[in-house]
């Protein structure tokens, strides 16, 4: 009788469990399956781009969680003048290190360059650790939750100015920085809209599970961070970058190529200094490490308008925070108020990379002026005729022109910097636009809660960044560039 039940194969309950189970699994299998196809597609995979796509919806997902536990205490759970002192202490006791510190990770990031996968991997580990030390102090609001919250900060922005690096070294063949990073920002975006709702959730559980979740988040980007390929950690042929290099004669400086050897490319960078002649017996000008206004001002004044860009995005944030709550929408509550404003601006946020995506960037410097001027605009509008609607449109622009922007800034980076400093590059610039955040929500939380006030200043944030930077794009587009566009 064994033997014959043995060939009959699993009895009809067995059968039954295992097919149940498959039924079970066949959505979550199948969403991974689709996932990984989409970010895996067009060589993204065989370059590792798909893995470091995957890494960024996880950081998106880990970073919303902390997000959400952290409004909860400190801004909604008080009343309002009681949350606006809280947030108040929140950005002296967080964003004010912070603003001293960002200038020194891209530099401290630039001396580890064979590090860049252990760099992301510690960031991530370091939030999950973070996490679960705020879980025992956010129910309570504690002090001890300002330190933790300010090392989330700093973890948070150097993982982001690492990124900034690493994408460059994982392009696929015949793929432009432009898509690779909108890939990357799309996957963070869905992965934030996906995870919002989930730390809502985990929140009515209870104040603490939306950190426990950030936790377990983390330490699933950690282990992801490592099957990154290993050529992220290679520095072979990068040098380091300064965003400011002077100029002794107006002859914007252009560095040796990385693989010249011998004396040919310090001997055309003192010839150019000196105005000698070779074989001359006077000693070349010692060769000056390229910047990015080595390559022209379109990089800086693209730079500038990014700039501008981020402080809206810090200001808004802050500013509408405590306006909404005080002063709802038409015949909104203050939660729906704030979710209108916030999703308009995701939405546009995800518009704008996938409009840059499509445009590739061409004419980044008209792409850049345009959309400032677009969003100042709006902003001239919020501040003349404040309604429910403008403030929607204000924080769809501002995310659709932020996006946009960015991508076209990091076209210009790619067309315009030397190979060898690009990573580099790239880290810097980041880290002034993650300044350029704190600056905006440092002048948000400090502003009276005046709506056309507000409007105006937001305004005015363009309108400076407008002034310093329109006019040299323009130029720069209609002068054209000598280096060769990348698609």
């Amino acid at each position: 009788m064994t033997a014959a039940r043995s060939h009959d194969g699993p009895g009809p309950l067995r059968r039954a469990g295992r097919a149940t189970g498959r039924a079970l699994r066949a959505p979550f299998t199948g969403t991974a399956r689709s996932i990984r196809k989409a970010t895996h597609a067009h060589g993204a995979g065989e370059s590792g781009l798909g893995k470091l796509i995957e890494l960024h919806a996880v950081n998106g997902a880990g970073d919303v969680m902390i997000t959400v536990a952290l409004a909860s205490t400190v801004f909604f759970s008080v009343p309002t003048d009681e949350a606006r002192g809280r947030v108040a202490l929140y950005l002296a006791i967080t964003m004010a290190p912070f603003t001293l510190l960002a200038p020194v990770i891209g530099p401290l990031l630039d001396r580890l360059p064979h590090g860049r996968r252990a760099a992301m991997a510690g960031a991530m580990l370091a939030r999950a650790l973070l996490a679960i030390t705020m879980s025992g102090a956010v129910a309570t609001g504690g002090l001890e939750l300002y330190p933790a919250a300010l090392g989330v900060l700093v973890s948070s922005k150097a993982y982001g100015v690492v990124r900034s690096a690493v994408v460059p070294r994982l392009l696929p063949p015949n793929f432009s920085l432009v898509k690779a990073n909108s890939r990357v920002t799309l996957a963070g975006l869905l992965a934030t809209g996906i995870a919002a709702p989930i730390g809502a959730g985990l929140q009515m559980i209870g104040s603490a599970w939306p950190l426990y979740g950030a936790c377990a988040i983390f330490v699933a980007g950690t282990f992801l961070a490592f099957t990154l390929p290993h050529k992220v950690d290679s520095a072979k042929g990068e040098r380091r970058a300064r965003l400011i290099v002077p100029h002794e004669d107006g002859v914007p400086f252009r560095p040796a190529p990385a693989k010249a050897s011998g004396r040919t490319g310090s001997t055309r960078a003192g010839l150019r200094r000196s105005g000698g002649k070779a074989g001359s017996g006077e000693k070349p000008a010692k060769e000056r490490p390229p910047g990015l206004r080595s390559v022209g001002g379109s990089v800086l004044h693209g730079l500038q308008a990014n700039a501008a860009h981020r402080a809206l995005s810090g200001f808004l944030i802050f500013f509408l925070a405590f306006l909404l709550r005080e002063h709802p929408l038409a015949g909104q509550s203050a939660a729906v108020s704030l979710g209108i404003v916030g999703v308009a601006a995701g939405v546009g946020n995800a518009c704008g990379t996938a409009v840059g995506s499509w445009l590739r960037a061409r004419g980044p410097e008209v792409i850049v002026a345009t959309v400032l001027g677009l969003a100042l605009s709006v902003a001239i509008l919020a501040a003349v005729f404040f309604s429910t609607a403008l403030v929607a449109a204000l924080g769809a622009v501002a995310g659709f022109t932020q996006a946009l922007s960015k991508l076209s800034l990091d076209a210009m980076i790619q067309r315009d910097v030397p190979e060898e400093v690009r990573t580099s590059a790239f880290a810097r610039s980041e880290t002034l636009l993650q300044m350029a955040w704190v600056v905006g929500g440092g002048i948000g939380i400090a502003l009276p809660l005046n709506a056309v006030l507000g409007m105006s200043v937001a305004a005015g944030i363009l309108a400076l960044g407008a002034a310093a930077s329109v006019r040299g794009l323009l130029g720069a587009a209609r002068r054209g560039t000598p280096h060769p566009r990348v698609a």
